[in-house]
């Protein structure tokens, strides 16, 4: 008795229409940059002479903040190393309460 031979699996990727795939060095390029657009969002607001940051959203709400999370939280991310960093300013929110904007800059 013979049994069909397997075929080697092949794992499907389902992507959005336009999504692109970048490699390597490319890749960790785009991670260092979103990191530092992050850091460099929360910078000016770190320290006693921080500043506020004025938000304003799709409807027109506007949010005055100094809080690293809560500016984080009210702005839109799309890249994935940048939404790794606001959810570690979230879970360091919730655990600890406090260090939130320096968490990034060090990151």
């Amino acid at each position: 008795m013979s049994y069909p031979q397997q075929q080697p699996q092949v794992p499907i990727l389902l992507l959005k229409e336009g999504t692109t795939e970048t490699k390597k060095k490319d890749a960790q390029k785009n991670n260092i940059r979103a990191a530092k657009i992050i850091a460099d969002i929360l910078k000016s607001s770190l320290g006693p002479r921080g500043m506020d940051k004025m938000l304003v959203d799709s409807l027109g709400d506007v949010t005055i903040t100094n809080d690293g999370a809560t500016i984080l939280k009210e702005i839109e991310v799309q890249h994935p190393a940048a939404k790794i960093l606001v959810e570690v300013t979230e879970s360091l929110d919730n655990e600890v309460g406090d260090g939130t904007k320096s968490v990034v800059v060090l990151a």
